[in-house]
């Protein structure tokens, strides 16, 4: 897959819905029925990270979940691609960016929202053929106003912001030229998803969807 195959397919992805769960799963047995919910609630793009032992097999049980498409978060290594691509994920989000992982989801085939969080590490990114990038952390790294600034010199690229992203502020990025989407934990609350409290997710999913909307 080609840098411009990657955008395109990543870009599709960020399309689907303005917001893109980030979920930690602990447990297997939660995966569907959370999936379920939040596509019930308009957000089919659900970002797995793979920040527990559980993260591959939650994939795998999310795929089958029919009008999802997931993707694995938290790539670092062309090992966690390889694994990823295995389970099922149909696109790769990372935290930032090294020539190792892009080649390997390259040749793995994955879309990949590659992270940046500066002005020079996105001109790189672009530089390589990267026009759909993750901007992380969103909050930390200067926030709407820098993604605002970038516009203007740098209207090629579009973002998902994720990091520091919530009900509060996620209007603020999504009113921006150059972002497509943003990534959030808030519609999937440890609380609820412990719980089983998928009619709470769902209601979530469908606030978020209805905020970026307005």
């Amino acid at each position: 897959m080609t840098p411009a195959e990657q955008s395109i397919a990543s870009e599709q992805i960020c399309r689907l819905a303005p917001v893109v769960p980030v979920l930690i799963v602990e447990e297997v047995a939660q995966a569907a029925a959370l999936a379920k919910a939040l596509v019930a609630g308009g957000l089919p793009a659900l970002e797995v990270t793979l920040r527990t032992k559980a993260a591959l097999d939650v994939i795998r049980a999310m795929s089958e979940v029919e009008g999802g498409v997931v993707g694995a978060g938290t790539l670092l290594t062309r090992a966690d691609v390889r694994a990823a691509k295995a389970a099922g994920a149909k696109f790769g989000v990372s935290p930032g960016a090294t020539p190792a992982l892009i080649e390997a989801c390259e040749d793995e085939g994955l879309a990949l929202l590659p992270g940046a969080s500066s002005a020079s590490e996105a001109m790189a990114l672009l530089e390589r053929g990267y026009t759909v990038q993750k901007f992380f952390p969103a909050e930390q790294a200067g926030g709407a106003a820098f993604l605002r600034a970038l516009s203007s010199p740098l209207p090629q690229i579009r973002f998902c912001p994720t990091g520091g992203i919530s009900t509060k502020n996620a209007g603020d990025y999504l009113s921006l030229p150059n972002v497509l989407c943003v990534g959030g934990s808030w519609v999937a609350p440890k609380e609820a998803v412990q719980a089983g409290n998928w009619e709470e997710v769902t209601r979530l999913a469908r606030a978020a969807t209805a905020l970026a909307a307005g």
